[in-house]
């Protein structure tokens, strides 16, 4: 078996292990399904209440995608300004910072407070994944090769001319990755601001279905949305991730190295 083979095949491998043993320690200690539903349950669970999960599904996607698109402009715009002009880089780069370490978990209720429920579900997924794509775009265009950007003062290329073609096509690589951080990212703090608001009785996308079914101890509606959400973050990265080998592949080192 190839490489490439195997490495495809051994997640869906332990994927069937964890279900097996899963199956065979909820039969050999009876777990009841209150305490931890078998993978068949779950996935009865999954098909009967498809209707309300998917519908959950489609606004946990909708804030998560809002919250990517506004991270991803707005922090590659503001690396521009940072790349730019420095005094914009050493007056609020500090504060992108505290942004950062301030954990979502405690900013969501404080929110929640202030704004309405969507716009403060949408707010939360743009911080957590603002930073990552502001920090990695600011990287790429600080690290151009030196002897390029000599070459390109000597032709009396203007500074715009610099970034075009220069800097950021160089920094494209950092930009994709942080995108693909981000992706993640927003979607685990649209998730935060979701149970936040479900434990104010408000809400609608997925994260709330898992707080509610929690308080209705229905188990196994809580693992077919956790389920749901463990596939939508999955399909996010593997999307991203397409779109950075089809950007990547024909000239970026760590893109031709995957192929070999």
């Amino acid at each position: 078996m190839s490489d490439r083979a195997l490495r495809t095949a051994l997640p869906f491998v332990m994927l069937g292990l964890t279900v097996f043993v899963w199956d065979l320690a909820v039969l050999w200690f009876a777990i009841p399904p209150y305490v931890l539903p078998a993978p068949g349950v779950v996935a009865a669970t999954l098909v009967n209440d498809a209707p309300l999960l998917l519908q959950s599904l489609l606004v946990t996607l909708t804030i998560t995608f809002q919250g990517f698109l506004l991270a991803a402009v707005g922090g590659i715009a503001l690396a521009i300004v940072f790349n730019q002009w420095r005094v914009a880089d050493y007056a609020l780069y500090p504060y992108a910072v505290i942004l950062q370490v301030t954990p979502v978990v405690a900013i969501a209720p404080l929110l929640l407070i202030y704004l309405p429920q969507p716009l403060a579900v949408l707010a939360c997924a743009w911080i957590v994944a603002f930073f990552p794509v502001l920090a990695n775009t600011t990287l790429g265009l600080n690290s151009v090769d030196r002897n390029l950007l000599a070459l390109f003062q000597l032709y009396k290329a203007s500074r715009w001319q610099i970034l075009l073609r220069l800097k950021l096509p160089a920094a494209l690589p950092e930009i994709l990755a942080g995108l693909r951080i981000a992706g993640g990212l927003s979607l685990i703090g649209a998730v935060v601001a979701e149970i936040a608001a479900g434990s104010a009785g408000a809400g609608s996308g997925l994260a709330y279905r898992i707080a509610e079914s929690g308080y209705r101890l229905n188990i196994s509606r809580m693992f077919a949305a956790l389920l749901l959400l463990s596939l939508a973050g999955v399909a996010i990265f593997f999307v991203l991730s397409a779109l950075s080998h089809a950007l990547l592949h024909r000239w970026h080192e760590s893109a031709v190295r995957q192929e070999r």
